[in-house]
């Protein structure tokens, strides 16, 4: 079966229109037509029923564009992971990141490939992991390091514990609560609390340590997906951060922020994971990433 014929006919049900198809596709119609009469042929029988100006999926089309969208995708990979085995320590990496290994891995990993690895195209990607799952199944990404509660326990998905580390409340160096020798969930609660959004399973760890009033829900009152700019809010408000304690170990390090001695300690930890597609073959290059991550996160 030929590939072409496979994207041209994806292209039409995506756009539902061959002139948008053929334009999309840098094709006359004509062309465009003789390719999905060909793809009909092989399978014989209609795949597009036309429907005054639009058209429409026939029963034959529907069963078959899903297969095909896993073809065209299987044929990519295909092709893209030659290329990558043929050059090793060279090509392309499409990372994701979640909000806590973003803010400890990024900038490390982009200085790491552009001081050793300067032939590898890295490019990195923050976002919600529910979206970041998305692209890694449609192949725009390579692999992910998230929250591992934030993963389905998919059968597509290969999911590799990298590391468990502890989460904390963090001030800037002059909050009112530092004056404290010991400070409770309702003293903390005086003030902003901000936060990522946090996953089910570390929202019944707090409530089960502190009780209802711990439930971010309630408690968490600024909310981002950029735990940067949430450490910056804190360093410059009376605002309280609940983060894992690493992603703000540089600010803590040089005095700026503080780690608040809230009672009791927090028990809650966060999992993050490397993720990737099961049975999918991996390129040389990714080695690199996988080892420098394993590496970093330890750190």
């Amino acid at each position: 079966m030929n590939i072409r014929h496979l994207e041209h006919f994806l292209a039409v049900v995506e756009t539902g229109s061959f002139s948008r198809a053929a334009e999309k596709l840098h094709l006359t119609q004509s062309a465009l037509s003789r390719s999905i009469q060909a793809l009909e042929a092989e399978v014989n029988g209609k795949l597009l029923d036309r429907i005054g100006k639009r058209n429409e999926l026939s029963p034959l089309g529907r069963h078959v564009v899903d297969r095909a969208r896993r073809i065209v995708l299987d044929a990519s990979d295909l092709k893209r992971g030659a290329e990558l085995m043929r050059r090793s320590d060279a090509g392309a990496m499409r990372v994701g990141l979640g909000s806590g290994p973003g803010a400890i891995l990024m900038t490390p990993l982009m200085c790491h490939f552009a001081q050793h690895h300067p032939r590898v195209h890295l490019r990195v990607v923050r976002g919600a992991t529910e979206l970041q799952l998305m692209q890694l199944r449609s192949r725009q990404l390579d692999a992910l390091v998230v929250d591992m509660r934030a993963v389905p326990p998919d059968e597509d998905l290969s999911i590799e514990p990298v590391a468990e580390m502890a989460g904390g409340w963090i001030v800037r160096r002059d909050h009112p609560l530092r004056a404290r020798r010991a400070v409770s969930l309702s003293d903390l609660r005086q003030y902003p609390v901000a936060s990522i959004p946090l996953s089910a399973e570390v929202a019944r760890q707090l409530v089960a340590q502190y009780g209802a009033m711990a439930n971010p829900a309630q408690l968490v009152t600024v909310e981002c997906e950029d735990i940067e700019s949430l450490i910056d809010v804190v360093e410059r408000t009376d605002a309280v951060l609940l983060t894992v304690l690493a992603t703000a170990r540089e600010r803590i390090a040089a005095g700026a922020l503080r780690i608040l001695p809230v009672q009791p300690r927090m028990r809650a930890t966060a999992r993050f994971a490397y993720v990737t597609l099961a049975g999918r073959s991996e390129a040389p290059v990714m080695s690199i990433l996988r080892e420098f991550v394993a590496r970093r996160m330890v750190e």
